[in-house]
């Protein structure tokens, strides 16, 4: 059974033909040339620019063989990635996969895997271009993401004011439950759980970025990809502003009791942990009332504000503030 897949040519083939050429004149007019030849050919559209990522899901360390569906590690390999467009406010069209895997999962392991794969790229419209194979022990996995916004209109994280609202999406601690709860063995028979569902399966909010584009709303913008005390310094960092938060108003674990029963405190969840892939953005006061309570049914919080003093603080319940030191993921600290 493995002996058909141990030639590379073949492997390449089984993943061209999991992703046939697209009949969609949109994916069409941006890539005139895909899988086959030595690289592909992006043609960007007229008034817009490029925008490129890539993102690493490294076996061990995002996911774990034993314990993750194939099909979600398929799936999140590009959900990821695609969120960091979600962040400028952009659209994603196409991608590049490397892949590095042991001859053991070039079966069964490898059609799952492409099979979540295919999912995701339909849902975000985002065409397979290329990309490379190789066999190693372990599984590598590298996505590279092309995606357009309209020229001079991409958020940054560079761009926020003192006096900006900060908001954000969706409620935050939600992917680092649902890791918990996978490790624990309890995820392969409870995919339907919203919060394994969240981190198996990650939504970018792509719409979400884009509308804040469309509609001018937005000074500055992030995916929340490492927990929120470490991107909010990132933001601040790279705007020159510091932020103030209200500990009551950060969006969390609906039952508090779910995340105690996992040994879990939902607030540090909350402000610490990574993978929830929401959207961060500042807004100006002039607009703040232009920002809905929920958007496409998701909720949308105005948690802080953006200071010119240059630090990050917490507001507690009780009146007072301290500072909010960045805790969340950083695959250098020998830690976590």
């Amino acid at each position: 059974m493995l002996r058909k897949h141990r030639n590379e040519d073949l492997i390449v083939r089984r993943i061209a033909h999991s992703f046939p050429p697209s009949r969609s004149q949109t994916v069409r007019q941006f890539l005139s040339l895909g899988i086959g030849d030595d690289a592909a050919l992006f043609r960007p559209k007229p008034g817009h620019e490029t925008i490129l990522t890539c993102d690493w899901s490294l076996e061990g360390t995002h996911f774990f063989r034993e314990k993750h569906p194939p099909d979600s590690v398929g799936w999140k390999c590009l959900a990821r990635a695609v969120s960091d467009i979600a962040a400028m406010g952009g659209a994603p069209r196409c991608f590049l996969l490397s892949l590095a895997l042991p001859e053991t999962h070039t079966g069964r392991w490898l059609s799952l895997f492409l099979g979540g794969l295919r999912r995701a790229s339909r849902k975000f419209r985002c065409a397979l271009a290329g990309g490379d194979t190789t066999r190693r022990n372990e599984i590598l996995i590298n996505v590279a993401v092309v995606g357009e916004v309209r020229s001079g209109s991409a958020l940054l994280r560079s761009t926020a004011r003192p006096g900006d609202f900060l908001y954000v999406s969706g409620r935050l601690g939600e992917a680092e439950l649902g890791l918990q709860i996978v490790r624990r063995g309890q995820g392969a028979a409870s995919k339907n759980n919203l919060l394994i569902r969240k981190h198996l399966y990650p939504e970018p909010r792509l719409a979400l970025g884009q509308w804040l584009v469309k509609k001018g709303l937005a000074t500055a913008l992030m995916d929340l990809s490492d927990g929120l005390s470490s991107d909010l310094s990132r933001l601040c960092a790279a705007s020159a502003v510091g932020a103030r938060l209200e500990k009551a108003k950060i969006p969390r674990i609906p039952a508090p009791w779910a995340a105690v029963k996992h040994g879990c405190d939902p607030m540090q969840l909350a402000l610490h942990a990574g993978d929830d892939y929401e959207l961060l953005f500042a807004v100006p006061p002039s607009k703040a009332k232009l920002i809905p309570e929920t958007f496409r049914g998701l909720r949308l919080t105005a948690i802080g504000r953006i200071t010119r003093e240059r630090q990050l603080t917490l507001l507690e319940e009780n009146g007072r503030a301290r500072q909010l030191l960045p805790r969340g993921w950083d695959p250098f600290r020998r830690t976590q």
